[in-house]
């Protein structure tokens, strides 16, 4: 009989790319795995199945350098890439090895395919259920098997991962080998950086022999323990289950901090063993993940950037046209005076216009341009206004100061100290507790958001600004969420409140960064006083897509439909808490809707949203950034999935077990350190 070993390997590893070439001592992993392998008795040739992807080229030419057959197919029909093999070998009995297990033992391979011949099966292995350390996985099986399973398995689970139609069908006679003492949870597999550590460290002990068995190195992990801890809190076979985003998004909090550069899409917020994480496509309110699923995005659309929705053809075109014809250059790009302009216009009581890239730097520039028009140190704040140190100096002393206004529990480590005592937040809707600062403090700043989860009250906004010009104060409008959703320009049209200062960002460009600072010119001339200057400010694609995206948004007065959609939403919410009698709270502008569950289950709530939602095709959670491409259809068959799930969640209010629902960690609630 023709016996053939098949390792598959592949260089584009989410987690740990390259693995199968890294260095141990000095040779690539492969190698060593291929070496220990040809020491089998009962092996007739050693084939390696890698994919046609170019990057596996350095492995294709290193395996045939030494001497083994290579064989190229699919990237992820690894199935239909065994059977390339088997169509050009023509083998009787395969044995599947994967080429992140280095510690493969030929004598225990040996062991499998004689008990495979013995017992007359079709399938042998020790991985159903396992009993064997993780990393010593062996399947055993016919040719003619491989071939029934490469007709009949059509799920792509099955055929990225090979056997399992062979182990779940009926077709075949399976057995399975365990080890009389249960060793599953030990790890010598390949998969993660620390995999790799521990490794090493084996090979390290044993150097410069190679050829030592799977008990020696038990033995050697119940002597020395410590050799091993790297990767003790890796789970096994977790690859398998997770996709491409969520191994990439494992990968990424390895190497930058968080994970990313926005707390609002790390999916801990969402669904922390489950969110796909990284997005392949997007286009009107759909995307498309790593792996090619395709979701409706009725969550966060970009955190509330693309109210036109994803890659808006107008907007794209304008863009191209400037990358065709330069983004940077020496000299400046004419569309920043032209916004400019045309930001004016909109908003006939500012003057003056300075540009950046995101709302931080927005936030960051006004207060630096109202500190020195005003000369003085101190700001009074409500609501959100980014991350830089004027802002979070607030919870210097009290970490609390912050917790009303989306920053509970923050640390301001970092900030310098003696920056304390000069940003003073107030509570919206809290006209005498901003007065009071004013009394108290020699406040030279008012800087709020005009509505961030409820409207103004008793003339809140109006007395503000008679508060701001009674006591020369500057009074700046944070508009980088509100802009341009309830009105075409700032929120603060529509309750005929004008500020001296006011910020635009998120909607502003559809997707493509830019930020904006407004404001009247005896204030705005003070920039000239300070410094105030970024090179990536002068690039040309932001201002190009704001000039189009504005112009998108007048024609089809987005603001209208956007809050329209919203407010349908949020009544259909309402309808359904209704019919379920489950207590819910809305915020949000209508076009930023979101609604809670009231009780220490909320969170555990909102995962289960997410969780049932994926799975049924969307990108959802408690709240809806709504665009114009949430058509009257697509907002029918988000109700209609999500109907069931509250009535779910009316069960556990009744009793039954939350957690017992969920397949993973409950979501992370506000802005707070996430490992």
């Amino acid at each position: 009989m023709k016996i053939v070993a098949i390792v598959q390997a592949r260089m584009g590893s989410t987690r740990l790319p390259d693995k199968v070439m890294r260095l141990i001592q000095g040779r690539p992993m492969i190698e060593l795995l291929l070496s220990r392998l040809s020491k089998s008795a009962e092996i007739t040739q050693i084939v390696v199945a890698t994919s046609d992807d170019p990057k596996n080229q350095s492995l294709v030419d290193h395996v045939r350098n030494l001497g083994y057959l290579c064989v190229q197919g699919s990237e992820n029909d690894v199935l239909s890439r065994y059977m390339r093999v088997v169509d050009l070998v023509d083998p009787d009995i395969i044995i599947r090895i994967t080429g992140d297990c280095p510690l493969v033992d030929p004598q225990l391979v040996d062991e499998f395919i004689r008990a495979y011949r013995v017992g007359q099966v079709d399938y042998c292995s020790n991985v159903n259920p396992p009993s064997y350390p993780d990393g010593l996985d062996i399947e055993v099986f016919s040719a003619l098997a491989l071939r029934q399973a490469a007709l009949e398995a059509k799920d792509s689970f099955d055929r990225e991962h090979v056997t399992p139609y062979l182990r779940r069908s009926e077709d075949f006679k399976k057995i399975n080998l365990s080890q009389s003492e249960d060793l599953s949870d030990l790890r010598w597999t390949v998969d993660e950086a620390p995999d790799l550590k521990v490794i090493t460290s084996v090979f390290d002990y044993f150097s410069p022999n190679i050829h030592f068995g799977w008990r020696e190195v038990f033995e050697l992990q119940r002597d020395h323990p410590e050799l091993f801890v790297a990767n003790h809190q890796l789970t096994r076979n977790e690859g398998a289950v997770m996709g491409t985003g969520q191994k990439l998004w494992k990968r990424a909090k390895n190497i930058i901090p968080g994970g990313n550069m926005l707390l609002s899409k790390r999916a801990e917020m969402f669904l922390p063993d489950g969110w796909p994480a990284y997005f392949s496509k997007a286009k009107g309110c759909e995307v498309w993940d790593l792996d090619g699923n395709h979701y409706t995005d009725m969550s966060i659309m970009g955190i509330g950037t693309n109210t036109l929705g994803y890659g808006h053809p107008e907007v794209d075109a304008a863009v191209r046209n400037v990358i065709d014809l330069g983004n940077m250059s020496t000299l400046n790009c004419p569309e920043e005076v032209y916004l400019a302009e045309r930001l004016i216009e909109i908003h006939p009581w500012a003057d003056m216009v300075r540009f950046a890239r995101s709302g931080g730097e927005a936030n960051a520039i006004a207060i630096r341009i109202a500190r020195a028009a005003s000369g003085k140190d101190k700001v009074a704040v409500c609501g959100y206004h980014g991350w830089h140190d004027w802002y979070l100096s607030a919870n210097l002393g009290d970490g609390e100061n912050l917790a009303g206004h989306l920053l509970p529990g923050l640390e301001p480590k970092g900030v310098p100290s003696n920056l304390r005592g000069t940003v003073f937040p107030f509570n919206y809707n809290n006209f005498a507790e901003l007065e009071a600062l004013v009394n108290q403090h020699d406040i030279g700043v008012i800087k709020m958001e005009v509505v961030r989860n409820k409207g103004p009250e008793d003339n809140f906004l109006q007395k503000v600004r008679q508060l701001a010009t009674d006591r020369g104060i500057v009074l700046i409008f944070d508009e980088c969420t509100s802009g341009f959703r309830e009105t075409f320009g700032g929120l603060h049209k529509k309750y005929g409140v004008e500020p001296d200062m006011a910020m635009f960002g998120k909607a502003m460009g559809n997707g493509y960064a830019i930020t904006a600072t407004i404001g009247r010119r005896e204030i705005m001339e003070a920039a000239q006083s300070t410094f105030i200057s970024s090179t990536f400010w002068t690039e040309r694609i932001g201002p190009t897509a704001a000039l189009k995206t504005l112009e998108v948004m007048e024609r089809e007065k987005s603001w209208e439909t956007i809050t329209s959609i919203g407010k349908d939403i949020r009544e259909r919410w309402q309808k359904l808490a209704d019919k379920h009698n489950l207590n819910i709270e809305h915020w949000g502008l209508p076009a930023l809707t979101g609604f809670s569950f009231k009780g220490e289950d909320a969170l555990a709530y909102k995962t289960l949203i997410t969780q049932e939602m994926l799975a049924k095709g969307f990108l959802a959670s408690n709240c809806v950034y709504v665009c114009t491409e949430h058509t009257p259809d697509v907002v029918e068959g988000y109700f209609d999935a999500l109907a069931p799930i509250f009535a779910t969640i009316k069960e556990c209010e009744e009793g039954r077990d939350i957690l017992s629902l969920l397949k993973g960690p409950v979501c992370h609630g506000g802005f707070k350190r996430l490992n």
